[in-house]
């Protein structure tokens, strides 16, 4: 499992696109993403640079992946 913590969601829309982003890649088994903590809780198998490429690409950043 993977925290990724995201700067850039301001509402709903925001989190169906990184969920949706996430959910696409390969090995991912669940996402949940938590607007108000700015988190997105990743479960399966994806790199770290993985998920900076697929939150870069649907527009927000990256500040830090645990």
């Amino acid at each position: 499992m993977k925290k990724v913590v995201i700067e850039g969601m301001s509402c709903n829309h925001c989190v169906g696109h990184v969920k949706n982003g996430l959910m696409e890649v390969e090995g991912v088994t669940s996402v949940e993403v938590d607007l108000a903590s700015k988190t997105a809780t990743i479960e399966g198998e994806i790199s770290d640079e993985k998920i900076k490429e697929v939150i870069d690409e649907v527009g927000y950043e990256v500040v830090s992946i645990n």
